[in-house]
């Protein structure tokens, strides 16, 4: 893990509760997966104090991208950064998805901010030849800003939202029963977003017979392993584990993670 002051390249509203910013990475010389995170200093002041973490959007050669719902202080503080200014982020952190070779479709199952971080498992199984099939789900039509950017990819998407009253659980099951598995063999699931879209995942791979990986969204204090806010259970041999999220995970085989 470094420390980087990275030029911010444009720092945009796209909606009504999301922006979207593109930072110049070429100065980094290490890989970035999809999946990992970066820590990122919301303000030069140090108010908030806290860092925040934000997954990766999109990968480039020299530039990486962050698709960020504005929420509370600290990415209220980010919206105020312009284009010119330098990002104060450390990373690449975390344990990214790991996605097969061999896969020949596989399924992204997501809500809100989630799908960002799904977005560059499509990205990823795109420059492979891996065909993907995504259920997007958000409060609103407006709030499903990967969508397009996945069908360039040549993905099925099926988008679901609270404002069309499509996105409960059953509607979601009903999706991925009758028209994604008859008509795809999925070889591998991946999930982010949302609890109860996360225990259907793990109720159909194991249903079916799908390996997955879930990335998981906690609170984080330092993103190091230190402070011990962001730990979770998973299962390991038949008992229960407690990991941290920030170094262990933040992404966990589907079947072993405990969700509450």
């Amino acid at each position: 893990m470094k420390q980087y002051k990275a030029p911010v390249l444009s720092n945009r509203q796209v909606s009504e509760r999301y922006w979207h910013m593109v930072v110049d990475t070429s100065m980094m010389s290490c890989a970035v997966e999809p999946g990992q995170f970066f820590h990122i200093r919301c303000a030069d002041n140090y108010s908030p104090f806290l860092r925040r973490p934000l997954s990766v959007y999109q990968i480039h050669e020299d530039t990486i991208e962050f698709l960020y719902l504005v929420k509370g202080e600290g990415t209220t503080g980010m919206t105020r950064i312009q284009e010119g200014d330098t990002l104060d982020m450390m990373g690449p952190l975390g344990k990214g998805f790991e996605l097969y070779k061999q896969a020949g479709t596989i399924l992204l199952v997501a809500r809100g901010v989630g799908i960002a971080t799904l977005a560059a498992v499509a990205q990823a199984a795109f420059l492979q030849n891996t065909h993907c099939v995504a259920v997007l789900s958000a409060r609103t039509k407006e709030d499903l800003l990967a969508a397009e950017y996945l069908e360039e990819f040549g993905a099925d998407v099926y988008k679901v939202t609270e404002e069309d009253g499509t996105s409960d659980v059953e509607s979601v099951r009903h999706i991925i029963e009758t028209n994604i598995l008859p008509n795809h063999k999925i070889d591998s699931m991946y999930t982010c977003g949302s609890r109860r879209l996360s225990r259907l995942s793990q109720t159909i791979a194991e249903i079916h017979g799908i390996p997955g990986e879930i990335a998981l969204e906690e609170h984080m204090g330092c993103a190091m392993g230190a402070c011990y806010a962001c730990v979770c259970d998973i299962r390991e041999n038949d008992a229960l584990k407690s990991v941290r999220v920030c170094i262990d995970g933040p992404v966990f085989p589907l079947d072993k993670v405990v969700i509450e």
